[in-house]
């Protein structure tokens, strides 16, 4: 639950939320603690309006580092309504009602639902099932420099090891980016090269033109 609120747009209470993760440290495997205390030391260090400006232009303006899994598996196609309905589904099936206004795919949300899905261990799945998109946004997160990848570090650290299709897969996204499709005229993105594929770094992915969430 520490990388679900902590990886969300930082709250007037981000003091109040690192001290609560650090009464919890000692209770977590080494690895894990280490990232999350090293980031309540550097958002500490940033102050709040350091680290709400340094979110906005990580989050709001990198593509890889996106926090929306849907979109490292479908890009900016018609496919990641759906995408994005399944996991809506998948929550709502475990019983998990979203009080956020977010997609279903917003990675604090996934978080979330992980947290409170301990029987049924769906919300680990997802992760797992996404862990290409996790890799991409850790690796990014890392070259930036951010504290947020302290975040998604300690994430991975409770995750199995990544196996040789997740390896593939992850590889296939930083060279090439996720899918595009081209609806209409004009319906590319300036920039993206020509062949399909969308450049994984200039600016957000859009909001699918899919059900809204409820």
């Amino acid at each position: 639950m520490a990388c679900s609120l902590l990886l969300d747009y930082p709250a007037d209470e981000l003091a109040e939320q690192c001290t609560a993760v650090r009464a919890e440290l000692a209770t977590l495997p080494a690895p894990v603690a280490e990232h999350l205390e090293a980031f309540c030391a550097r958002a500490e260090a940033l102050g709040l309006r350091g680290l709400r400006e340094h979110y906005v232009e990580t989050f709001d303006q990198r593509r890889r580092c996106a926090l929306y899994l849907s979109y490292y598996e479908q890009g900016d196609t018609r496919g990641r309504g759906q995408a994005i309905v399944a996991f809506r589904e998948i929550m709502r099936a475990a019983g998990f009602e979203q009080a956020r206004e977010e997609l279903a795919d917003y990675l604090p949300v996934v978080l979330e639902f992980a947290a409170l899905d301990d029987e049924q261990g769906m919300g680990e799945e997802l992760l797992e099932t996404h862990r290409e998109g996790l890799e991409v946004i850790r690796a990014a997160l890392v070259d930036a420099g951010s504290p947020y990848a302290e975040l998604v570090e300690a994430l991975v650290a409770t995750l199995p090891e990544p196996d040789e299709r997740t390896i593939a897969a992850y590889q296939k996204l930083i060279s090439q980016g996720p899918p595009t499709e081209l609806v209409g005229l004009g319906a590319g993105r300036p920039g993206a090269p020509v062949g399909g594929r969308a450049s994984a770094v200039d600016g957000p992915p859009t909001e699918p033109n899919s059900p809204k969430e409820g």
